[in-house]
């Protein structure tokens, strides 16, 4: 299958491309960052197991979309501020069956892709898997999980079936849904409990689950996010829910969020659909979410201050 990965030269984007090139694929990384695909193209992407094993997988990057040409998919991970950008630019890989899959953070991503793309070329997922960039083609990964896939509208399809399939043959644990967006709130609250309270600390996701203040905190906005699921008609089971973000973060040591990375590198975070997404939902339904508002005005004002240290 001939795949292309946007943001491969990110921690997500590089495990997922180089994995899927190491099972016999032929994938392209699609980066803007010249170091990134310096280094991918020079050494390949390495990547440091939690068992302590480390493995050395070449795939080519490239930033010119217009040299890959048309792929079978187009896996997404660039951050949701960079999703239409990403997808325009990625136009040239596009042919008359192409697929795009998000699995990105946050809540709206596919509705974003579909508008450059249209909906039927669409798929959607998430992933449990954890890794974290410790420089240019090396990705440290600490924690392992289920990568969910679905249709937009739940049936299942022999292209869904086909991209489960190269993901299952790179060595990922794969399951597809026909209820992919109560899959998508799932993972969308344990983001929303772990990312924004992890990088106001600084935690590792461990980290989180030691303190009674964290584990408080995390499981009031849980509730907040539970609240507004069920005004849209998602399922969700806080209590289970809360059982799986426990134990998630509890096998995950050492690993940082996402949030955590952004933070610490300067960069812009995705506050605004993962926290900020409840707080939306919960306006349009009238329910209230302080604890997720206020997770939303803290990460923003850090936010706030670092780029306008960067720019002074």
């Amino acid at each position: 299958m001939k795949i292309a990965v946007l943001g491969g030269g990110g921690a997500m984007g590089g495990l997922f491309g180089a994995w899927l090139a190491r099972s016999g694929n032929d994938v392209a990384l699609i980066d803007v960052s010249k170091a990134a695909i310096e280094s991918i193209n020079g050494n390949g992407v390495r990547i440091d197991e939690k068992s302590g094993e480390s493995s050395t997988i070449p795939v080519k990057a490239t930033n010119s979309p217009e040299a890959v040409g048309p792929v079978d998919v187009i896996v997404n991970f660039v951050k949701c501020y960079h999703t239409e950008a990403a997808v325009r630019s990625a136009l040239p890989m596009i042919g008359p069956e192409t697929t795009v899959l998000s699995l990105q953070n946050g809540w709206g991503n596919a509705d974003r892709i579909a508008e450059v793309v249209g909906r039927k070329r669409v798929l959607v997922g998430l992933t449990y898997h954890s890794a974290t960039l410790l420089a240019p083609g090396h990705v440290r990964h600490p924690g392992t999980g289920i990568t969910y896939l679905g249709e937009l509208g739940g049936e299942t399809t022999s292209r869904l079936q086909a991209v489960a399939d190269a993901l299952k043959g790179a060595g990922f644990e794969v399951s597809v849904s026909t209820r992919i967006l109560d899959e998508v709130w799932k993972k969308l609250a344990l983001n929303v409990c772990t990312l924004p309270t992890a990088a106001l600390l600084r935690f590792s996701a461990d980290q989180l689950n030691q303190h009674d203040g964290t584990r408080a905190m995390m499981r009031g906005l849980l509730g907040e996010v539970g609240s507004v699921a069920r005004a849209q008609g998602i399922h969700l089971d806080e209590a289970e829910n809360w059982q799986a973000i426990t134990t998630l973060l509890d096998r995950a040591v050492g690993a940082r969020g996402s949030m955590v990375q952004d933070v610490e590198a300067g960069r812009l975070t995705e506050i605004d659909v993962i926290n900020g997404a409840i707080v939306d939902a919960g306006t349009r339904h009238n329910i209230a979410t302080p604890l997720n508002n206020s997770m939303v005005w803290m990460i923003k004002s850090l936010q706030e201050r670092y780029l306008k240290d960067a720019k002074a």
